[in-house]
C-alpha cells in the first residue's frame, strides 16, 4: 500500500466528499456522482482517477456504465498503522488512571 497516495488522495476536500457519496450509496456511476456538485464532469472523473491510483476506488464495467465502489481497505491500514497505534497509548493511561483512581477510593 503506498501510504503518500492515500494521503495525498484524502488530503483534498473534493475527493473525500465523493468516498463519502460512495459510502452512502456505492456502485455509482460518473454521472450520478456528478449530481448536485459544484464541479464538472472532467473535474469529477480527475478526481476519481486519483482515488483510483490510491486504492481507494474501484471500477467495473456493467454493460455501457462504469460503477465506481468505495474500497475502505487502505483507510484500514492508514488507521492501524497511524492512528491506533497512537490510541493505545491514551487507552493505557486511562486504565492506569482508573485503576490507581479506584485503589484510592477503596482505602
Amino acid at each position: 500500500m503506498d501510504d503518500d497516495a492515500v494521503f495525498k488522495a484524502l488530503g483534498d476536500a473534493s475527493r473525500r466528499q465523493l468516498l463519502d457519496r460512495l459510502h452512502e450509496r456505492n456502485g455509482q456511476t460518473l454521472n450520478a456522482l456528478c449530481e448536485d456538485l459544484d464541479m464538472s464532469r472532467q473535474a469529477v472523473a480527475k478526481h476519481l482517477a486519483i482515488l483510483e491510483e490510491a486504492n481507494l476506488v474501484s471500477s467495473e464495467k456493467h454493460g455501457r456504465e462504469k460503477l465506481h465502489f468505495i474500497n475502505a481497505v487502505p483507510i484500514n491500514g492508514i488507521a492501524e498503522r497511524w492512528i491506533n497505534k497512537f490510541e493505545q497509548r491514551h487507552l493505557n493511561t486511562l486504565s492506569a488512571l482508573k485503576k490507581a483512581l479506584e485503589g484510592e477510593g477503596g482505602q
